[in-house]
């Protein structure tokens, strides 16, 4: 197949052309070896165990190699890092090394972070707009300069973002018959658990316990739930519960696989905002890997099954489409240069789903509604925004799952997922 073109490759483009050494972080699967081998001279594959027996008697010899210079899952021989630091201390021109890594090294081995050496980029699964459903109409940089135009018409309603939760966002398993696809999302799970996770150097004795306790989280997609009571829903009805040192090594070895994608809060400084929580929110790296680890199905969300875990009401479709949402936006946001957070006081009296913050420090305060249209209850969280933020606010928007984007007499935006773009 042809590659297509995705958000970060305008991004790496840039890079590449002014920085000696990019380094991308992201989930197996998410499609790095792909988006990097098309601008490699020669490509180093560490995951291959005889070339890291290699490479490993000897991290020097990779500078042999035809430049620009591909390492691929780099983290098998750490040692490489510290290799290509140095190299690029003695010569900056730019586009000589890609690093590729799906996971960070317990050991401490990239203790020289490469600041200002190698730069780091992070990659995640398809994001809406990535997956060629429909031609997006509304540019999320637009909205963050200001000038967006605000509309457009889509075909595409609720069953079809339910498709896409379902579906995956990594690339090499779009498409695949549904009973291959469930298969697939089973296998990534299970070899993380007993493969990825122990290559880290942590020994996973009761894999169950670790898969009961990701069930848990699934659970919790989208949510505040506390470490607690994620760990006390994975083990309900068992006397002997693992030890909170065990569970947090888990969810640390996970969110070094970046497995794991939490949402953090947004923490601007104002007296306004000090009865913020600092929870994050939290999302799998792809909600499909959520939805099959709750053992859900196409109809099932449609029908309202699942129980969602943690204070936020709604149902676990509601959930799971605003970590679909979640994920879009975080893609699109990350090439305009603004962070992803979130928003909630601390008795849970006003939620905003996602926060852009701007270089500037302006915010672009966006909800996620699973509705076809937007009623005025809907935008009450905003409305509040804007009296205690007024001025710092970019624009207001509400990302739903309706048939055209539009502005509300109120000044709101009101955009469907699959209107919304780069």
């Amino acid at each position: 197949m042809d590659y297509q073109r995705r958000a970060i490759d305008d991004e790496l483009d840039l890079m590449l052309s002014a920085l000696p050494a990019i380094a991308i972080d992201g989930a197996k699967a998410v499609g790095k070896t792909s988006t990097t081998q098309a601008r490699a001279a020669s490509v180093l594959r560490l995951d291959s165990r005889s070339v890291r027996e290699v490479v490993g008697a000897d991290p020097e010899s990779i500078l042999l190699r035809t430049r620009p210079l591909l390492i691929d899952e780099w983290q098998h021989v750490a040692d490489v890092w510290d290799v290509v630091r140095r190299a690029v201390d003695e010569d900056r021109t730019p586009g000589q090394f890609l690093l590729t890594g799906s996971a960070t090294p317990r050991d401490g081995a990239t203790a020289h972070s490469g600041a200002g050496r190698i730069t780091r980029l992070r990659m995640r699964p398809l994001a809406f707009s990535e997956r060629g459903i429909t031609i997006p109409s509304v540019s999320l940089e637009g909205l963050l300069a200001g000038t967006a135009e605000v509309e457009g018409h889509t075909d595409i309603r609720l069953s079809h973002y339910v498709e896409e939760i379902m579906a995956s966002g990594f690339p090499g398993l779009r498409g695949l018959p549904p009973r291959l696809l469930r298969g697939e999302l089973d296998s990534y799970v299970r070899n993380a658990v007993d493969r990825d996770i122990p290559e880290l150097g942590l020994s996973v004795r009761k894999p169950a316990v670790l898969l009961d306790w990701l069930r848990a989280y699934a659970a919790a997609s989208s949510g505040t739930a506390s470490y607690t009571e994620i760990l006390d829903a994975s083990t309900a009805g068992i006397a002997e519960k693992p030890a909170r040192a065990t569970t947090a090594a888990y969810r640390d070895a996970l969110q070094q696989l970046w497995l794991l994608d939490p949402l953090p809060a947004w923490a601007p400084i104002g007296k306004e905002f000090a009865r913020l929580s600092q929870t994050p929110t939290h999302h799998l790296a792809d909600p499909a890997l959520a939805a099959r680890l709750l053992g859900l199905t196409h109809q099932s969300l449609l029908d309202g099954a699942g129980t969602p875990l943690g204070p936020q009401q709604g149902t676990v479709l509601g959930r799971l489409f605003e970590s679909l949402v979640t994920l879009s936006v975080r893609v699109l946001a990350q090439r305009a240069e603004a962070e992803v957070t979130h928003l909630r006081t601390r008795n849970g009296d006003h939620e905003i789903d996602l926060m852009l913050t701007d270089p500037e420090g302006r915010v672009l305060a966006v909800e996620v509604k699973l509705t076809n249209t937007v009623a005025d209850h809907d935008v009450k969280h905003l409305m509040w925004l804007s009296n205690v933020y007024g001025d710092q606010i970019i624009d207001r928007v509400i990302i739903n799952t309706g048939p055209a984007a539009h502005r509300r007499p109120d000044g709101i935006a009101v955009i469907p997922l699959a209107l919304l773009g780069p």
